[in-house]
């Protein structure tokens, strides 16, 4: 039994909680579904809050999972209609965010799986390299793509990142359809549970 519950919003890393527990970070680029896959894997409908809006959230948002560890969403990065400083202003803080805190034990790197990786999906990337954090690649909303499309996506994002390997540190995921929900959830357990 999993039991989530949010506990607080930052804006800005003054307000982070102190790092006692470990975390899990959800990072991507704008609108990649990172809400309703927290939704989707703790089973709780309205936990983290969805729009159709991209670009929505825009704090830093702390989920207690079995009061052992967090689930942290981070900003989705690069909606366009955020100014140049107001991105420039959450990469920053994104990066300075992986640099002070010691208790990330895995980062799970969302990316839609109806296109290639984007240039800010290697930012993101690198900045997970940079800081030596483990990470798993999920290619979301794959409910979307015919299945006869899921290898393709498969194979597009192994060509861009040459050390995934399917079923280790990349997996499909849909929060529709809740394909891949079982591999994330069993990951999470083997880490704390």
């Amino acid at each position: 039994m999993i039991n989530a519950k949010f506990i607080k919003s930052c804006y800005d890393l003054k307000s982070l909680p102190k790092a006692q527990s470990k975390e899990i970070v959800l990072c991507g680029r704008s609108n990649v579904g990172k809400s309703s896959f927290i939704n989707t894997i703790f089973g709780v409908k309205n936990l983290a809050k969805t729009s159709s809006t991209p670009g929505k959230t825009r704090s830093i948002n702390f989920y207690l999972v079995n009061d052992k560890f967090f689930v942290v969403d981070l900003p989705g990065l690069g909606y366009a209609k955020f100014s140049k400083t107001d991105r420039e202003k959450w990469s920053k803080n994104i990066s300075n965010y992986f640099k002070s805190r010691e208790n990330i034990a895995l980062a799970f790197h969302l990316i839609d799986s109806r296109h290639l990786p984007t240039n800010i999906d290697i930012d993101i990337n690198n900045i997970l390299s940079e800081f030596d954090i483990p990470y798993i690649v999920i290619l979301n909303k794959i409910d979307k793509l015919k299945r006869t499309f899921w290898n393709k996506a498969k194979s597009d994002t192994l060509n861009v990142f040459s050390d995934l390997s399917f079923g280790d540190n990349l997996f499909l995921f849909s929060s529709v359809s809740k394909v891949g929900k079982k591999e994330i959830l069993s990951i999470l357990q083997k880490l704390f549970m």
